[in-house]
C-alpha cells in the first residue's frame, strides 16, 4: 500500500457542527472508499437512528459517541451486504504476527497482523465494530485499509 493508503482512515469533520456527518476525504484512491461509506452514514443517521430531531436536523450537530455510532452502522451494513447477507468479518490489526512470510509473500508489517473476526448477525458485527471504532478512526490505525480487508473477507475470494 502507499502511504496515502497507509495513512488513510475514517475522520469526521468536528462534532457538534453543521457538517458533523461528513467523512473528510483527501484526493486520491481512498476517496471512493470513503465516500461510499459516506453514503450509509447518511442513511443512518437519516432513516436508521431513533432521534427526535428532524429531516436534515438529524444531520448536523451530532456528537462524537454518534458519529462513531453511524460509522459502525455503516461499516457492518456494508460488510453484511459484501458477505451476502449471513456473514461479515471485521479485521483488526494485532501486535501478534499471524501469518509468516514466505514465498513471494513480502511482509509490511501490517497484513500479516491482521486478525480476523466472524461474525453470522449483522447486529453482533455492528456491536463489535463499534466497540472497537477507534482501530477505524484512529489517526495511524489504517482504518480503510482495514475496512478493506474486511470486504474481501466478508465477501470472499471465491466470489
Amino acid at each position: 500500500f502507499s502511504c496515502e493508503w497507509a495513512n488513510a482512515y475514517f475522520r469526521f469533520r468536528e462534532p457538534h457542527s453543521d457538517l458533523a456527518y461528513a467523512l473528510e476525504a483527501e484526493k486520491g484512491g481512498t476517496r471512493a472508499i470513503l465516500m461510499a461509506v459516506q453514503a450509509h452514514i447518511i442513511k443512518y443517521l437519516l432513516f436508521v437512528r431513533d432521534t427526535e430531531y428532524t429531516h436534515l436536523e438529524r444531520l448536523c450537530r451530532i456528537s462524537r459517541r454518534e458519529q462513531g455510532e453511524a460509522l459502525a452502522a455503516a461499516l457492518a451494513d456494508t460488510l453484511w451486504a459484501a458477505g451476502g447477507g449471513g456473514r461479515a468479518v471485521a479485521c483488526l490489526a494485532t501486535t501478534a504476527l499471524h501469518v509468516t512470510p514466505s514465498g513471494d509473500y513480502r511482509a509490511d508489517n501490517f497484513t500479516e497482523r491482521i486478525q480476523l473476526f466472524e461474525f453470522s448477525e449483522k447486529a453482533a458485527a455492528q456491536e463489535f465494530i463499534f466497540d472497537h471504532i477507534n482501530c477505524f478512526k484512529g489517526e495511524g490505525s489504517h482504518g480503510v485499509i482495514l475496512f478493506l480487508y474486511s470486504l474481501l473477507f466478508s465477501r470472499t475470494l471465491e466470489r
